[in-house]
Order: structure tokens, then sequence, then C-alpha cells
């Protein structure tokens, strides 16, 4: 039976006396076999979830007052459920996440506050961290006016530990937490769009996973592709164009940029972390290179294609999957700068004009962390958002943060 307000007056039949011995605490009790978000009604109830699949319960604010109490649990089935904090606060000295048998109370301090008592076992501190780190994308230049088209801008550098990692390398190897470490999670912002003839555009910036104990996992930055001097090796190598050459990729990390003849022509591909940007010999600019499609969030998303490369007069090089910016047809447009939080390089410029429209600027980079649902949930975390799918917590970071395991 629910909770009842009794007065004065209120005389109770034999059932309802009945129902009030039907279990402890007089708990009215709610099964549920999917993710559920509480209402106002389930104040003073017990709520039970079976699911061979991971589920959620969350807690919004402005339903419960101070003094509050339900208790959540016992999880029936196979799939964790995780007490999730939609628009309230939820703190525990435990674990939100509820492994099968798992159970506690929720004790409301406020309208928009709670605190989670765990009836069960602390999860187990996780025993491998996967990762996707990408740097942010070069920017792409701009030639001298009739000078020919420029390259794209290179991607940036990316290193996994799931479905592949950049340049065509050897995935790498998921690392283990330290209780109570902090690690500090960097995003290299993407390199800076060229302005005015005869200008290079940016390098990206490098994004990283640095903490006590870790061997920092570090990314390079994609190369800005020149207009004025040839660029350097970036993460992924940025396009030529004319008489500048393309660079190349880091080994690992990402490709070399795509080749163009000299003379008024259209610019080579920027690298992407899959593929080497595509060559040209006409005044068409060549596509950026495909990035790595990876499915560490649970859905396959491509990332850190290369810019196309500028055309002369013609059209711009398409960009490469994974954020890479198309470039420019004509000397009134600007390359397509690379998409945020792809690591993208930026598409090139063209010089069929008087005046450069300028190339693209390169995408910011991305970091994406991913544990088991088995595993205990992070103490703090900044900067971040948490993802759920059917077996692991995804922390993705579009900006620079931290996350922290254990006290």
């Amino acid at each position: 039976m629910a909770i009842q307000t009794f007065v004065a007056s209120t005389v109770l039949t034999a059932a309802q006396m009945n129902a009030l011995q039907a279990n402890d605490y007089n708990q009215t009790v709610s099964a549920k076999t999917a993710s559920y978000t509480l209402v106002a009604a389930d104040k003073g109830t017990r709520i039970t979830m079976n699911s061979a699949s991971a589920t959620t319960i969350t807690v919004n604010t402005s339903l419960f007052s101070a003094g509050d109490t339900l208790f959540i649990g016992p999880n029936l089935g196979v799939g964790v459920c995780t007490i999730t904090a939609g628009t309230a606060t939820v703190s525990t000295s435990g674990s939100l996440a509820l492994a099968q048998n798992g159970g506690g109370t929720l004790y409301f301090t406020s309208a928009g506050v709670a605190t989670f008592f765990s009836g069960s076992a602390a999860a187990a501190l996780p025993a491998a961290v996967d990762y996707l780190v990408i740097a942010g994308g070069g920017g792409a230049g701009s030639m001298a006016a009739a000078a020919g088209g420029s390259g794209g801008g290179g991607a940036g550098g990316l290193r996994s530990t799931v479905t592949a990692t950049g340049g065509g390398g050897t995935l790498e190897t998921a690392f283990a937490p330290t209780s109570g470490v902090t690690y500090t999670i960097t995003i290299g912002g993407g390199g800076a769009q060229s302005s005015g003839n005869s200008t290079n555009g940016g390098n990206g910036v490098a994004s990283s996973v640095a903490g006590s104990g870790l061997t920092t996992i570090s990314t390079v930055a994609g190369a800005g592709s020149g207009g004025l001097t040839a660029a350097g090796t970036g993460g992924s190598g940025a396009g030529a164009a004319g008489s500048l050459a393309a660079s190349a990729g880091t080994a690992n990390q990402g490709r070399a940029g795509g080749t163009a003849a000299s003379g008024n022509n259209g610019g080579g591909g920027g690298g992407g972390s899959n593929v080497v940007g595509s060559n040209t010999s006409t005044t068409f600019g060549a596509a950026g290179g495909a990035g790595i499609a990876s499915s560490i969030t649970g859905s396959s998303v491509s990332y850190a294609g290369g810019g196309g490369g500028g055309g002369y007069g013609e059209v711009g090089g398409a960009g490469g999957a994974g954020g890479g910016g198309a470039g420019a047809v004509n000397g009134s447009t600007r390359g397509t700068a690379g998409t945020v939080n792809t690591g993208g390089g930026g598409g090139g410029s063209t010089g069929s004009g008087a005046a450069q429209g300028g190339g693209g600027a390169g995408g910011s980079g991305l970091v994406i962390l991913r544990t088991l649902i088995s595993e205990a949930l992070p103490t703090t975390l900044t900067g971040g958002t948490i993802a759920l799918t059917a077996t692991h917590y995804v922390y993705i970071f579009n900006a620079s943060g931290t996350i922290k395991w254990g006290v």
C-alpha cells in the first residue's frame, strides 16, 4: 500500500491493515524492465529492475523533499542498473552502478540533492581504460594571387585502443588507472585559417591524456598546409601546392598529404588518419584522405579526415570522411573548416582570383575513454560527459577536463 496521510478520524479496513504488513517498511513495489525516470509518486516505494541489458534510473529535481527516501533494488537482471543524475545531484561513497542483486536507499537532503547508500559491494576499479585521442587538424594555407590552389590541411594525429589506430598502425594497449590519481585531459584546438595571399595555415594543437604513473598519451597536431613555405610533418601531412611539397604524417597516427603539379593547378588533399590525401595534376583540387571509423562509442563514427585541396578556377577537393573540410572553388570563397571535435583538416583555398578567399581552419581534437559497466564509475569528472552502451561507460571530452577513479 502506498504511503497514506492519516487524520484523527481515519478508520482502516481489514484489507488496508493487511496491506500495511505486505512488505518491509510498507513499501509498494514497482517492477521495471527498462530504463526509468523517477516520479513524485515513487516516494517511499521500492523499485526493482530486471533486464538483461544495461539500464538507468534517472533522478530529477523538484520531485522530492528533504527527508524523502525510496529503495532501489534488488537489481534482478544481469544487466547493470545505474542510478543517474538528471537535473538533480546524486552522490555516493560506494557505486551508483548496481550489479545483479545490488540495491540501496536513495535519501534526499533537499529537493535537488540526494545521497545513495548502497547495500551492495562497491564496484571494482576499472582494470583497463580504452581510449581514442585525436589532435586538432591543420588549417589550410592561401597561395599567391593567380598561383594555383593550396593543399588541404592534414588531420590531427589519432591514437586508439578500439577498432583501429591512425596511420595503419597496431592497436594500442588500454591503460590501468590508479586509484586516487587525477588524469588530465587536454583537447587540442584546430589550426588557424589563412588570410590574405601567400600565407600558411596554422598547425593544429596536440591532445593528450596525462596522470601520475601513466606514460602520457599524446597525439601530434595536424599539419597546416603551405601558402608561402612548405608544411612540416604533422599527425597527418598537408597537401602539396604548386612548388610546395606535401608533408609526411606521423607513424601510427596519420597519413601523408597528396601531391600536386607545379604551376597553376589544384592543391593536393590533406592526409587523413587512415588514407593518404589524393593527388592532382589538373586544375581540380584533390580530395582529402579518409579518417578512421571507430566504434568506441558503440556506433561506427569516422574521425580525423584530411582537408580537400583548393581548385584553380575549378571544383575544390572533397573533405575526407571524418570531418575534413572541402577545398574552395574560386577566389572569393574560403575553404571549408574542419569539423569541430573530429580533428579534421581545413579545406584549401584557390589561387584563381586577384585576392584569396583563404583556407579553412582545422577542426578541434577529441578524447574518448571507455570502461566496462561492471566496473566503478569515476569519483571525479570535469569537462566531459558520460554515455552508456550495453557493455560500457563512455566518457566523451569535447573540451579539456579531468577524470579520477577511487579516492
